[in-house]
């Protein structure tokens, strides 16, 4: 290819479009199964891990984020939880709820209040160790546990992805939920929603037009 050809190759625009993410979304009936298996596991590790599985699905954190995470960073009384490491740096504050505050209170409690990692690994029978535990780490833990709850496979990932599509579903809005997932553009949020067309329906009966008889 001479110069010439080249240089006008390269002056072609690339062509942009919108991808669906690959992966899927998991269950409530899963998670309640992922839950469940958690606390009927007798060891510290139970309670931690139930604590891992509300930060990746009721808060939508990246496993990068989880791992990073400090006690510090946790109000215990709003279950606000400041994200200082996330990705492209932009810091931002996420809440847990209901029974994902209930479990981080769970695991805080056996943890103890010393500063450190928010999240300690936890040897066989038990013992915790003031470690932080790595990306890798949080894979291994949710394959055991979707193994012995017997639900398909699926990622970190796939947890945060159902965390945005879930809420898209109960009608929080798009800038809200951007902010949530620390997305630098509602674009990249978009992506998972979920919503299919019979929700578009029911969207479009909620706008009056002015005909008589409707």
């Amino acid at each position: 290819m001479d110069a010439e050809t080249f240089h006008r190759a390269v002056d072609i625009k690339p062509i942009k479009g919108n991808s669906i993410p690959k992966g899927r979304s998991v269950g409530s009936g899963e998670i309640n199964a992922l839950v469940e298996g958690c606390f009927a596991d007798p060891s510290s590790a139970g309670i931690r891990d139930a604590a891992i599985l509300a930060l990746l699905y009721a808060a939508g954190l990246r496993r990068s984020e989880v791992v990073t995470l400090d006690l510090k960073y946790y109000d215990t009384e709003s279950g606000g939880l400041r994200i200082v490491a996330s990705k492209g740096n932009k810091a931002r504050t996420v809440y847990l709820g209901n029974g994902a505050k209930a479990a981080m209170t769970g695991w805080i409690d056996v943890r103890g209040h010393a500063a450190g990692p928010l999240l300690y690994r936890v040897r066989k029978g038990g013992k915790i160790v003031e470690e932080r535990l790595t990306d890798q780490a949080i894979w291994v833990i949710l394959e055991k546990r979707f193994k012995a709850a017997k639900v398909k496979p699926f990622t970190p990932h796939d947890l945060r992805r159902t965390f945005a599509g879930e809420m898209l579903d109960a009608g929080v809005d798009l800038v809200t939920v951007q902010k949530l997932m620390g997305h630098a553009s509602p674009v990249t949020t978009l992506r998972y929603d979920r919503r299919d067309e019979k929700t578009k329906m029911e969207a479009a009966t909620k706008k009056h037009f002015p005909m008589a008889g409707y």
